[in-house]
């Protein structure tokens, strides 16, 4: 499916090696399952990338294609692809363009690093995997141990097991 092609809203989906499978393949499905258009983009640093378990994806762009004013939203699965995708000045542009026109912005596990580097956590309320917690209050975030933290337009989750609750916000927040 191309970007031109809408059936609801465009949502972007970051991806680089070592994602987590769950956490890129569950909002990706939801996100279809409820009309939506999910593009999964990529750091252009291969044609295909890898899950943490060995799953491949091909990216349907990457990111020098990618126009975050053609976009509803973006959503960071977690896994340890956010380390590699938050070093890349194209993917920290891109999420801060998308957070910045109030449009939706979702992380889940790892994917904070991508907020911190993004520079967008200032003062809101996130959430997040306990390994990042400390990296998110010093990014000037305020950390909550919970499922699902919305703030705006800024939706966090901590890990797999958060999923349902995470797309059940994303979802509401797309007017579904």
């Amino acid at each position: 499916m191309k970007i031109g092609d809408r059936l609801g809203k465009t949502i972007a989906v970051l991806v680089e090696n070592d994602y987590e499978d769950l956490e890129l393949w569950y909002p990706v499905l939801r996100l279809k399952e409820a009309g939506h258009v999910p593009i999964v983009i990529g750091t252009g640093s291969s044609e295909v990338y890898r899950s943490k378990h060995g799953y491949e994806i091909k990216p349907d762009i990457q990111i020098s294609e990618a126009d975050a004013q053609r976009f509803d939203g973006v959503i960071i699965p977690g896994g340890w692809a956010p380390d590699k995708l938050r070093r890349y000045p194209q993917i920290n542009d891109f999420v801060r363009e998308i957070f910045e026109a109030g449009k939706l912005v979702a992380a889940i596990c790892h994917g904070g690093s991508v907020l911190i580097s993004a520079g967008i956590l200032k003062g809101r309320k996130v959430t997040g995997v306990i390994a990042i917690k400390d990296d998110l209050i010093n990014a000037g975030a305020r950390f909550k141990d919970e499922e699902v933290v919305i703030d705006g337009n800024l939706v966090t989750s901590r890990k797999p097991s958060d999923l349902p609750a995470f797309m059940r916000e994303i979802l509401k927040i797309l007017g579904d």
